[in-house]
């Protein structure tokens, strides 16, 4: 099969759509081609990436830059069209139209909810905002198959299959995690945002005396200083690694390399667009035997106790947050237990390649629907 990944809103090297859709079809043995923003044209690791232009303008991304990816997109003649960002549906619908039935809609995100955490517009026009695409978005996918990263958004595409955000054999050939230095070393890794923890995670350098907390991922300038006045004086013991910049998976897989993590963060404030979601985060802690800390939201608290991966904590109450993160440094044994019971349970139940061997049989399927 040729198959084409498209994306103009991700960068080439994003880990679901590079990492592990990509390579993993790739080794399959069939053609991989993916469009998306980069400096140019280059065959990495066997993909061949039709470079778009880089822009930080909204509007020429969603018009010109979506058009040259339509563009080139129609020039690989491909197989099979899989694409990852709802500003691309108009341009799908044109691929459509000239005669590409084989199109894939990867939905990443609940976008009606995610729409309603963007601080940076009036509530009611996030309402209405969410509302509308919320609509959009269902009636001009109709036509179009779907994979879904997340469990929950079935409920929205009932008819979308589910390839999951799980890790792959990568983290779990790493050796396991160690705690052998006795310091209070944690970590979260992906982007850095208030809706995703930043505040709280912050905080933890003023809670508990010694804690390190190490923030990889891409975080914006202006919140990074915020962060670093929340800490205050103690804010030697926060590091923010991704301040301005994307930072590859590559370069997270070395932070979880180094070992002596006493736990891994998601510890995210209230919120609609997160409680249903099982982060991948989670699954990249437990795969190298990091024991979790996270909100005791519904979804993340079953899977938590249901693998006695880690601990669930009030993210809004600084006395249950100390004491878990006190309980892992007390509790050596019990902490090694965790991280233990978080990497069995990746190896039996959550792991990438299963969910590899069904995009595989989805796209053949694809296939043979349309002779």
């Amino acid at each position: 099969m040729n198959i084409v990944h498209i994306t103009t809103v991700h960068g080439p090297f994003d880990n679901r759509i590079f990492y592990k859709e990509c390579l993993s079809i790739l080794r399959k043995g069939h053609f991989v081609t993916l469009i998306a923003p980069h400096e140019n044209d280059q065959n990495v690791r066997g993909v061949n990436i039709r470079a778009l232009p880089r822009t930080k303008s909204r509007i020429k991304r969603i018009f010109a830059i979506n058009y040259k990816a339509y563009k080139k997109a129609l020039a690989e003649n491909a197989d099979i069209y899989h694409f990852h960002d709802p500003e691309f549906i108009p341009l799908a619908w044109l691929l459509r139209l000239r005669g590409k039935k084989r199109i894939v809609y990867d939905v990443h995100e609940d976008y009606s909810t995610l729409m309603k955490v963007k601080g940076y517009l009036p509530f009611t026009l996030r309402t209405v905002l969410a509302f509308l695409f919320n609509v959009f978005e269902k009636v001009l996918t109709k036509r179009f198959n779907k994979v879904l990263a997340e469990k929950y958004y079935k409920k929205r595409f009932p008819d979308g299959l589910t390839v999951l955000n799980y890790p792959g054999s990568d983290l779990l050939d790493m050796p396991m995690n160690s705690r052998l230095d006795q310091k209070i070393r944690l970590i979260y890794t992906g982007n850095i945002t208030a809706d995703r923890g930043g505040v709280e995670h912050a905080n933890i350098v003023n809670y508990v005396e010694e804690a390190l907390v190490y923030l990889i991922g891409r975080c914006d300038k202006d919140f990074a200083n915020k962060l670093y006045e929340i800490a205050g004086d103690k804010k030697d013991r926060l590091y923010i690694n991704g301040v301005g910049r994307f930072v590859p998976f590559e370069e997270i897989k070395k932070y979880y390399a180094e070992g002596n993590w006493m736990a891994g963060l998601a510890i995210f404030p209230p919120g609609d667009h997160y409680i249903n979601k099982e982060l991948t985060k989670f699954f990249e802690y437990m795969s190298i035997g990091i024991p979790v800390i996270c909100s005791g939201f519904p979804v993340w608290k079953k899977l938590v106790e249901e693998t006695g991966a880690g601990l669930c904590v009030n993210p809004v109450d600084k006395g249950e947050i100390k004491s878990a993160v006190k309980y892992l440094y007390l509790n050596r044994e019990k902490a090694e237990k965790m991280g233990q019971n978080g990497r069995t349970s990746v190896k039996s139940s959550f792991k990438w390649e299963h969910e590899a061997n069904k995009l595989e049989i989805f796209y053949q399927d694809l296939m043979k629907e349309s002779k």
